[in-house]
């Protein structure tokens, strides 16, 4: 598996806060069957003000520590971008890091409030060559009146990222919903871990993948998990990668997890 939603470099943002604390994550990913890692600190202006040729550094860093303790975990560089007035010019400049320096990038909005004009961004971010991955929509708090936004987003080619730990409940019943929810209505293009330590967001993504496979079955599990996340690495066009998958919209399909949980999310 491929998580490229992780914030294991030490010492840089709210993840690892320590190098120990990164070495016993990549050790858990090992462990649970994750074989590359994009490191996704946090790019917050006046908060979290990393540095691009820094973090690269860093990455190089722990890409050689990882050797010397012999722990077969790839890492590759990324980001956790937050909104800037100069997004687009931050994304040409290189100021922001895309994942492995592709076209893709992870983008990261208010968890409270429903940022104003947000598919104006998204389109734009799109239009000057750059495909946005909005980070764990399930668990932000203004989902619940805007789901069709995510909707149109989803259409306008705008890809969605939902937390492994949402699906498997780590993140309270609200965000197993929304994730089952998004995960069934075919809305989602990758899993991901977005760990910040090995106890409360671990790195893990085997037991998502399970309740993934339940759900839209065992290829498109594959592809939340591999083919797509590969596929960004290597910098496909989203227009040649494996499409979302066709959802059944009738009465008659297996009711899915999250229409169990209907009333007692809401």
């Amino acid at each position: 598996m491929i998580d490229l939603h992780c914030h294991l470099l030490p010492g840089v943002d709210d993840g690892a806060p320590d190098l120990a604390t990164s070495l016993a994550m990549a050790r858990l990913a090992v462990s649970d069957g994750i074989e590359v890692v994009a490191c996704s600190p946090h790019f917050m202006p006046g908060l979290y003000d990393n540095n691009a040729d820094d973090i690269r550094t860093r990455v190089a860093a722990l890409n050689l520590k990882l050797i010397e303790e012999d722990i077969n975990l790839a890492l590759v560089v990324g980001c956790d971008a937050h909104i800037r007035p100069d997004f687009i010019d931050c994304l040409r400049n290189d100021t922001l890091l895309r994942l492995h320096d592709s076209r893709y990038v992870l983008f990261e909005p208010s968890h409270t409030t429903a940022p104003p004009r947000l598919d104006e961004l998204m389109f734009n971010i799109l239009m000057a060559g750059f495909v946005p991955v909005l980070t764990h929509p399930e668990r932000f708090r203004w989902i619940e009146g805007n789901y069709n936004l995510f909707r149109r987003l989803v259409e306008t080619g705008v890809w969605m990222q939902v937390t492994a730990g949402s699906l498997t409940g780590r993140f309270g019943k609200r965000a197993q919903y929304w994730g089952q929810k998004m995960l069934a209505d075919g809305y989602v293009h990758i899993i991901a871990t977005d760990a910040h330590d090995t106890h409360r967001r671990p790195p893990l993504m085997a037991e998502a993948f399970e309740v993934a496979a339940q759900e839209v079955g065992l290829d498109e599990a594959r592809h939340l998990v591999l083919t797509r996340p590969q596929a960004i690495l290597e910098d496909v066009p989203p227009e040649q990668v494996v499409p979302l998958m066709q959802v059944s919209k009738t009465e008659t399909a297996s009711p899915s997890f999250w229409r169990r949980m209907l009333r007692g999310a809401r």
